[in-house]
């Protein structure tokens, strides 16, 4: 069996080196089955810790997540923090989820931290990402970490690190700590030895103060109490969320709430599912079904680490649909705003943010609502930034991004799945009041505004030879990008790798005044925007679309919609060709 010498290398370091002898033999085992594709996988490279942190399969070997890895990852982490707090008392939070080994692994970051003197504070149980987040800012923590991999696989695991704001680290932090991760050498050089003077556990109250806060961010409290009785279908994907959205849920005043049996204990096996994804309609079958037996109003379904919500509604023709990123995130805003106006709540100093691959209908919304909207990259870190930028100059009101996740009020720097699914519910309840449903104050909303529908697609290329044929495809689209795509001239064309905005027929460009990031963006001469960026957390390659055509009434609503899905898929054709 021939591995390339790096691979060799770092197979004989873990052979020989300060790992356990079950680590060792596991590794022993494969080279005895001369496994190559699974040790090259493993061992190739080093897991990335990246602007987020780790995100990987588990299982033994640098490029897998294990307790060398999370170990390597918090020793740099301390590092960092007693290079940037030299004189400073440092407090760090961490929590998990209800992943396999989330629990060991979150053990084994409390207790790299409380070798290296860092004050650890530890929630007893599992806990939501969005409640680490405020914890951390709570409790006047430098840092904090959370053990997950969000709505992965049960395969993977991951390690997501955060800042003093309670939001994943942006530059020039982020490099820094990547920086002290990379400069580790040996493994013998990482303090697995846990100090328990250093670790004080936390839960119950702060679980109140997060809860308490939220119930105060409720701006139609009189609708609520019209309608109580909403009836909700609500299930947690096996996931933290049962800890705090049905808490959080009653405290907003709904007294109606049914959690899916099935998926409400905690499981990391996933066992109901085949991927704990609210993205994904398999995810949220038993919750529709529940919703069918009951005649519900909402069904709510949030991922492992409830920073993400997906919900379904009744169409106008009495049918449970979908609703995507897009959709949800849009009606949001839509509230959220429509209701602070209402109130007389709108001074002008507020503002709304989205990221670059989000429907453009928030923006249209924000600019009609006199609101000023702030667009960033991908992923919520980025919007975490302006609100942290903008602390004590302007009010944050609400935001999201099409991946599911979505945040009212300035209580956390991550998406939040607990205030999100109250605050629909509100919104439900809102819309209730006044006779209508969601569905239609949906189609409403396009009728103002303009109808726009987005799509994504995502294609998976795993392991090494993955990694190159997605970087392939990027330098194709870079090199050669579509003159049209569905029809109509592309017009610009943004490349956020290079920080450039081209004006094709000009032939002039322009900074895009962004940091930089490997996505391309084709925008054509009817309005349309496709977007190309490998995924920073999958195997995968995924393209955004987002169309749009004026929609003259609700009567209407069904042949626009399906225009737009024909148009959709000429595109996605154009670029596949």
């Amino acid at each position: 069996m021939q591995l390339d010498p790096q691979t060799q290398q770092t197979i004989d370091t873990w052979l020989s080196g300060n790992y356990d002898e079950k680590t060792k033999s596991t590794i022993q085992q494969l080279i005895d089955e001369q496994a190559s594709t699974e040790l090259t996988d493993s061992f190739y490279k080093s897991l990335e810790f990246g602007t987020g942190g780790l995100r990987g399969i588990m299982g033994v070997g640098s490029n897998r997540i294990n307790k060398y890895t999370i170990g390597t990852a918090t020793q740099g982490l301390s590092n960092y923090l007693l290079k940037k707090y030299p004189s400073e008392k440092i407090c760090v939070a961490i929590a998990h989820d209800s992943r396999n080994n989330s629990d060991v692994f979150a053990n084994i970051t409390a207790d790299v931290f409380s070798a290296n003197g860092i004050k650890v504070y530890f929630f007893t149980a599992l806990r939501p990402t969005p409640e680490l987040s405020f914890a951390i800012r709570e409790l006047d923590c430098k840092s904090g970490v959370m053990l997950t991999a969000s709505h992965n696989p049960k395969e993977y695991n991951g390690y997501k690190a955060y800042g003093p704001d309670g939001g994943q680290f942006t530059s020039p932090d982020d490099q820094m700590v990547m920086d002290e991760v990379a400069a580790i050498q040996s493994i013998d050089e990482v303090k697995f030895q846990r100090n328990e003077a250093n670790i004080e556990m936390i839960g119950d109250e702060i679980d109140q103060k997060y809860l308490n806060q939220i119930t105060a961010l409720s701006v139609s409290p009189d609708a609520i109490s019209r309608q109580k009785n909403l009836k909700i279908v609500y299930s947690p994907i096996h996931g933290t969320g049962i800890t705090l959205v049905p808490p959080a849920l009653a405290q907003f005043g709904f007294t109606n709430v049914t959690v899916v049996e099935e998926q409400s204990k905690p499981d990391g096996n996933f066992p109901t599912v085949v991927y704990p994804n609210p993205e994904e309609k398999e995810a949220l079958t038993l919750a529709l079904k529940k919703a069918e037996e009951i005649d519900a109003d909402l069904v709510l379904a949030t991922d492992p680490d409830a920073d993400r919500v997906g919900i379904a509604v009744k169409n106008t023709d009495g049918n449970f649909v979908l609703l995507n990123g897009n959709q949800t995130g849009s009606l949001l805003v839509n509230y959220v705003l429509t209701a602070w106006q209402e109130k007389g709540k709108l001074t002008g100093n507020e503002y709304v943010v989205s990221t670059i691959v989000t429907t453009p209908l928030i923006k249209a919304i924000a600019d009609e609502k006199g609101v000023e909207y702030f667009d960033t990259l991908t992923g919520f870190k980025w919007i975490g930034k302006v609100m942290t930028e903008l602390l004590g100059k302007k009010q944050f009101v609400v935001g999201g991004e099409e991946s599911y996740g979505y945040l009212v009020g300035d209580l956390v720097r991550d998406k939040d799945a607990v205030i999100s699914c109250a605050f629909i519910a509100e919104m439900t309840a809102f819309y209730k009041d006044k006779g209508s449903s969601l569905y239609e104050a949906m189609i409403e909303m396009y009728v103002k505004y303009g109808m726009y529908k987005e799509d994504l697609v995502s294609i998976t290329k795993k392991g090494k030879t993955g990694a190159e044929e997605i970087k392939a495809m990027m330098e194709k689209f870079r090199n050669n990008p579509p003159a049209t795509l569905g029809g109509s001239a592309v017009v610009t064309l943004k490349d956020y790798e290079l920080n450039k905005e081209t004006d094709i027929n000009a032939g002039t460009s322009k900074d895009l005044g962004f940091p930089k990031s490997d996505v391309l963006q084709f925008i054509t001469a009817d309005g349309s925007i496709i977007s190309a960026r490998p995924s920073g957390t999958e195997p995968k390659i995924k393209f955004y679309c987002s169309v749009n055509e004026p929609l003259a009434s609700a009567s209407d609503f069904k042949a626009t919609e399906q225009k737009l899905n024909d148009k959709i898929k000429t595109i996605m054709n154009d670029l596949q060709a």
